[in-house]
């Protein structure tokens, strides 16, 4: 009787070799601290895995969860890079902060020995991806292929070595009518199955659970000033 092989996904760092850099890296800003600041910002909302059948490598993946704080973070970034006006920077931030109010976004890449299962954009795609929560479950509204991993894409996201493909990937933010992060809340799961081996990354969120302060009564509220222009 033949014996399927075990497919088995591990945290990079762990006890399996981190999957080597190749390619020229990304480009970084010239303030030191806010290059320091980026790429502390991207290590909290980023995962690795790698997947084994026995010795041998299946796929190696990582995904970065675009939390609003991170949007933030790589927009800024852009900014800097392009040298943005303020006004550009000001609509931009304004883009993302509705965007993230409105689907969870996660971009990852991967790297996938046999190329034919590198389909996740495809309507036949063999992976089910899915985003879990204590709330439930939710499958993609769009995954969207970006393309091959270049010098310009590791200047925001350092993993994505020149074998590597970036996707995109958003879920809706509901479940059953409810909102997919409550309250009692604490971590995202991102799921990524097929035959090719079964890759799950957790991320960590922040709720607030603390009732907002009582409004003092109206005549005690002083008018606002007008805003600035």
């Amino acid at each position: 009787m033949r014996v399927a092989p075990l497919l088995l996904a591990v945290a990079a760092g762990g006890c399996a070799a981190v999957p080597p850099a190749i390619g020229e890296p990304g480009a970084e800003v010239p303030d030191r601290k806010a290059e320091a600041s980026y790429q502390e910002a991207l290590s909290r909302v980023t995962e690795h895995r790698e997947v084994y059948s026995g010795i041998d490598t299946q796929l190696f993946c990582a995904a970065t969860y675009q939390s609003a704080e991170f949007r933030e973070a790589r927009v800024r970034r852009q900014a800097l890079f392009q040298t943005w006006p303020e006004p550009k920077l000001d609509e931009a931030l304004a883009r993302e902060r509705a965007e993230a109010a409105q689907v969870h976004e996660l971009v990852f890449g991967v790297s996938i020995v046999d190329r034919r299962f590198d389909d996740f954009d495809s309507k036949n795609t063999i992976w089910r991806l899915s985003l879990a929560t204590d709330q439930g479950e939710v499958t993609p509204l769009a995954v969207r292929r970006v393309g091959r991993a270049n010098q310009d894409l590791r200047a925001y996201y350092p993993y994505l070595g020149d074998f590597w493909t970036m996707y995109t990937v958003r879920f809706p933010v509901a479940v059953a009518g409810r909102p997919l992060v409550a309250p009692t809340t604490r971590a995202l799961l991102f799921r990524m199955s097929s035959t090719q081996g079964q890759v799950e990354m957790a991320f960590q969120v922040e709720t607030r659970t603390a009732a907002a302060p009582s409004s003092p009564p109206a005549s005690a509220v002083p008018p606002s000033p007008p805003a600035p222009r």
